[in-house]
């Protein structure tokens, strides 16, 4: 039989958590088809010698939503080993939506995700209303790696109830029928679940809260109702704490998921001081699934946080008047004119007096948890390397080390605000709560926050940090390949992959580990219109293969674009 690629003597990390060991592995028709020592003709023979085999990688949590239809490429994840990418989380998207509701969804994205309106009225076509039509959008698309997608929430409410649904109006019984049907459509139509968010930063451009922040329980119970009667999906869930707590917002939606019979996912937040909350959250999921349900809490594995910077959305700065009058300049003007010291005393002298849009502005300014990054991109930095601490060694203000920061590298600096997952400056509550089967890794965000982070990479960083550079609590191997692959493909019902055996779709990695590196972000425009982002490469992934294709090797992409949308949950080969 003749082959089309067989990676030859790796060392095969099977994505189940089995021990590693060394061997072929051949390719057919873009599945895997044998497993050993193989001969035979072969169209293409990848020297895995001294090198990782792993399955691709899927991240459950992005905002490709319309990265995948202006662009071929869904860099940076999939520079990063990602072969499944799902998006349409956080209850926002691009569909359903009529004609007069385009610049309501731009306005949600623009706030939500920080995507520039500009790159959005240049870089989508518009060419759907519904849901399934959207589908068929993407479906038509060639891209690199595979796409799968939720309904969300924000968009379908404002489908149905139009002002009434941007206006967060309670859904009436008409309204939950119409919503019903729609989500029905919709998991015919291919969406993987739907997904909501009830988080206070969630806002629009002009600021006001997103249309599905105080939807009822019986408006997501009617929803999961439609995707189950569609054909079943799961629930990603971003909650908020209004009382310090998760229990009433989360209790809601884990008991309408329930009545739905639906599996749920939701976003896990570890607070860097103060009460564990955490800790309640957890609690919630075992007595759920004690009780027959079926929920993981998605946790990331490094800090969840902002990069700030002069050529970036955010830095400390951004709400002062002083700043704002030079702040249209380009980067290159306006460093010249910070560094001069009449400058500099005029903004440090200032006070932010802008109501910002977003209230993520004000974190901006959170310096014991914030870090120069370089080009290491340390994400478990010393708590002596923080800006408060440098500035107390310095015997200046915190404000007055962050200014000097931000003009390193002739403003080109980035400084890491690690705003949540870093308990007592350290990632030791992430590793623990990763060794659980009831938590999954996600929240890559991909596709978003283009001026804001650039968290896509993690994989890499599992692999880097957790599974080889850390001292203490790391990860084996075959435990980081796993939290990769096997484990996030089966909470979204995608087990057709996520695993190295015969049967299973062809998307692999072969991976240098000792020379993987990941590399510090950089600022690129190849957005449409110009439009600007974050992009972050790493060195030693040697081939990355997509159904069979060989989409990238040395870091290079190649001209295939194998990838396919996925339409609906996928059962494992027989």
């Amino acid at each position: 039989m003749s082959l089309d690629v067989v990676v030859r003597n790796g060392t095969i990390v099977d994505g189940l958590g089995g021990q590693p060991y060394v061997g072929d592995v051949a390719v057919r028709d873009g599945v895997i088809t044998q497993i050993g020592e193989i001969s035979g003709d072969t169209h293409r023979v990848i020297d895995a010698t001294g090198l990782l085999v792993t399955p691709g990688f899927v991240d459950l949590h992005t905002h490709y939503d319309g990265q995948s239809i202006w662009s071929d490429r869904l860099n940076p994840s999939s520079a990063h080993g990602v072969t499944t990418a799902l998006m349409g989380n956080c209850g926002v998207g691009f569909a359903p939506c009529r004609i007069a509701d385009h610049e309501v969804l731009v306005d949600l994205m623009a706030g939500v995700e920080d995507i520039p309106g500009v790159v959005m009225t240049d870089g989508l076509p518009w060419t759907w209303e519904t849901f399934p039509e959207f589908m068929d959008a993407l479906d038509a698309r060639p891209r690199d790696i595979d796409v799968a997608a939720f309904l969300p929430h924000s968009p379908l409410r404002v489908y149905v109830m139009g002002q009434r649904g941007v206006d967060r109006e309670p859904a009436t019984p008409a309204d939950l029928a119409r919503m019903r049907e729609l989500a029905r459509e919709a998991a015919e139509a291919g969406a993987l679940g739907f997904s909501s968010s009830r988080l206070t930063t969630h806002r629009t451009r002009t600021g006001a809260q997103i249309p599905s922040y105080n939807a009822a329980y019986t408006e997501i119970l009617e929803i999961g109702r439609g995707i189950a009667a569609g054909g079943g999906g799961l629930i990603q869930f971003v909650p908020d704490l209004p009382d310090g707590t998760y229990q009433p917002v989360l209790q809601q939606v884990f008991d309408a998921a329930t009545d739905a019979g639906l599996p749920v996912t939701f976003t896990l937040l570890i607070g860097n001081a103060g009460e564990p909350l955490w800790r309640d959250a957890i609690a919630m999921v075992e007595k759920a699934n004690s009780s027959g349900a079926e929920i993981t809490a998605q946790v990331f594995p490094r800090p969840v946080g902002l990069m700030v910077g002069l050529d970036l959305s955010i830095n400390p700065f951004v709400l002062y008047p002083s700043y704002r009058e030079i702040a249209h300049l380009p980067l290159a003007e306006r460093v010249a004119e910070m560094r001069k010291p009449e400058v500099r005393k005029r903004i440090l002298a200032d006070q932010p007096n802008i109501v910002p849009t977003n209230p993520i502005a004000y974190l901006a300014q959170s310096w014991d948890w914030t870090y120069p990054l370089g080009d290491d991109a340390d994400y478990e930095p010393d708590p002596t390397n923080s800006i408060a601490a440098r500035a107390k060694a310095r015997g200046v203000s915190p404000a007055e080390e962050a200014y000097d920061r931000l003009l390193d590298d002739d403003g080109h600096a980035i400084l890491l605000d690690a705003l949540a997952n870093f308990e007592h400056n350290s990632l030791d509550t992430v590793g623990a709560l990763m060794r659980r089967d009831d938590v999954v890794l996600g929240l890559g965000d991909g596709g978003a926050h283009y001026g804001m982070i650039c968290d896509s990479s993690f994989p890499t960083y599992v692999l880097t940090h957790w599974a080889r550079d850390r001292e203490s609590g790391r990860l084996s191997v075959a435990e980081a390949i796993r939290e990769l692959t096997s484990v996030p493909a089966r909470t979204a019902g995608l087990n057709d992959r996520g695993r190295i055996a015969v049967g299973y779709k062809a998307d692999l990695n072969v991976i240098d580990h000792e020379r993987l590196r990941l590399h510090k972000p950089v600022v690129t425009y190849d957005l449409p219109a110009g439009g600007r982002r974050l992009d972050q490469t790493a060195d030693g992934y040697v081939a990355t293969v997509v159904s069979g294709e060989i989409i990238a090797e040395h870091g290079k992409p190649t001209a295939a674009r194998p990838g396919k949308l996925v339409r609906g949950r996928q059962a494992a080969p027989a």
